[in-house]
C-alpha cells in the first residue's frame, strides 16, 4: 500500500501547453518538439477592450507552461500571460511555468535617474502573484532580474546557437572579432570570444537621452578583420548601425550584428538597410516573418530547440545546464 502511494507522489503530472497571442508559431514548434499540440484557450478582447481567457479543457493536477513573449502589444501579452496563469493555477494545476522568451520590461531594471521606476521588480511581483510557480526566459537584459523573483528563474542563453551560426555561416571564422556595442554587454562578448578563442573589441558611448546615442569609442583592433557586433536586444538599432559605421571607419572589412531579441521599432529596419551591416541575425524568440519581408538582411535562427529542451527537461525534473553550452539536436 505505502509503496503505491510513494509511486503515486513521485509520477510527475501530463503537460499541458498553452500559447498566449505573443507567439503562436513558437508554441507551434516547442510542442512539436515536445510530441504534443498545444492546448485549448481562447484569447479575445470584450466589447470594452478587457482581455477574456477561456481555458478550454482540464488543468487539474497537469504540468502547465503558457508561453508569452514580451513583444508587439507588450502590455496587452503581459495582462492576457498573468490571467492565464491566474486561471490555470484557480483551476487546480500542479505546477505553472511561464516560458517568456523575451521577458518585458527588462531595460527597466535600476534607478539610472531619480524617480525612475524599477518596472522590471513590478513585473517579477505580478507574475509572482498571479501563481506562477517557475520562469524559463532567454537572455535576460540583466541577470540580476532572477534575483527580482523569489521562484526559480532558468535564464537560457541563446550564446550556444551564435558560436553555431558564427562557425557554420562565416568562413575563416577563426579571424573574426566580436564586437560589443557598448560596455553593458562586455561579459556576454568575452565569453564568446574566448570559447572561439577570438579577440574581441569594446565600444564606449555615451548618451544624452535614451534610444539616442551621441558619441563612441573604439577600444580595440580590427582593421581587415570580420567584425561582429553581438547584444542581447536590436530595438530602434541606433547603437548597432553606430557601431557598425565606427567599425568601417576604423577598417573592418565586413560587419555582421547578431541579437537575440529582434525587436525592430521605429525607424529600425530603414537604418538597418542603410547600414553597413551585411547580416543582422536574431533569435526568433519575437516572430520576425514580417520584418524579414521587409529587411532582407535580418535572418533568424530558431531557438524553439533550446526553449523545447528546457520545457521537456524541466517536466522531467532533470538538469537544464546542459543547455547553457550546448545547443539540443
Amino acid at each position: 500500500h505505502y509503496f503505491i502511494q510513494s509511486n503515486l507522489r513521485f509520477s510527475m503530472p501530463n503537460i499541458k501547453i498553452f500559447a498566449g497571442n505573443s507567439h503562436p508559431e513558437l508554441a507551434q514548434r516547442i510542442a512539436q518538439r515536445l510530441g504534443t499540440e498545444p492546448s485549448k484557450v481562447v484569447l479575445k478582447k470584450f466589447a470594452n477592450q478587457e482581455t477574456s481567457v477561456e481555458i478550454g479543457e482540464s488543468v487539474r493536477g497537469e504540468d502547465v507552461y503558457i508561453l508569452q513573449s514580451g513583444c508587439g502589444e507588450v502590455n496587452d501579452h503581459l495582462m492576457e500571460m498573468l490571467i492565464m496563469i491566474h486561471a490555470c493555477k484557480i483551476a487546480s494545476a500542479e505546477r505553472v511555468t511561464a516560458v517568456i522568451p523575451c521577458f518585458p520590461y527588462a531595460r527597466q531594471d535600476k534607478k539610472d535617474k531619480s524617480r525612475a521606476p524599477i518596472t522590471a521588480k513590478l513585473v517579477a511581483n505580478m507574475l509572482s502573484v498571479a501563481g506562477a510557480d517557475h520562469i524559463i526566459t532567454m537572455d535576460l537584459h540583466a541577470s540580476q532580474i532572477q534575483g527580482f523573483f523569489d521562484i526559480p528563474v532558468d535564464n537560457l542563453y541563446a550564446e550556444p546557437a551564435v558560436l553555431k551560426w558564427i562557425k557554420e555561416n562565416i568562413e575563416n571564422w577563426q579571424d573574426v572579432v566580436i564586437v560589443s556595442p557598448d560596455a553593458g554587454g562586455a561579459k556576454r562578448v568575452v565569453s564568446i570570444a574566448d570559447r572561439l578563442n577570438v579577440n574581441f573589441a569594446l565600444i564606449h558611448k555615451e548618451r544624452a537621452v535614451a534610444n539616442e546615442v551621441q558619441r563612441m569609442t573604439l577600444v580595440g583592433d580590427v582593421t581587415d578583420r570580420v567584425a561582429v557586433i553581438i547584444d542581447d536586444l536590436a530595438d530602434t538599432c541606433g547603437t548597432v548601425v553606430k557601431a557598425a559605421e565606427k567599425l568601417t571607419e576604423a577598417g573592418a572589412k565586413n560587419v555582421y550584428a547578431m541579437m537575440t531579441h529582434g525587436v525592430f521599432s521605429g525607424p529600425a529596419l530603414e537604418r538597418l538597410m542603410k547600414s553597413p551591416i551585411e547580416i543582422i541575425v536574431v533569435s526568433n524568440t519575437i516572430p520576425q516573418h514580417d520584418k524579414i519581408a521587409l529587411c532582407p538582411k535580418i535572418q533568424a535562427i530558431d531557438v524553439s530547440s533550446i526553449l523545447g529542451e528546457a520545457v521537456r527537461r524541466t517536466h522531467n525534473g532533470e538538469s537544464v545546464s546542459y543547455l547553457f553550452g550546448n545547443v539540443p539536436l
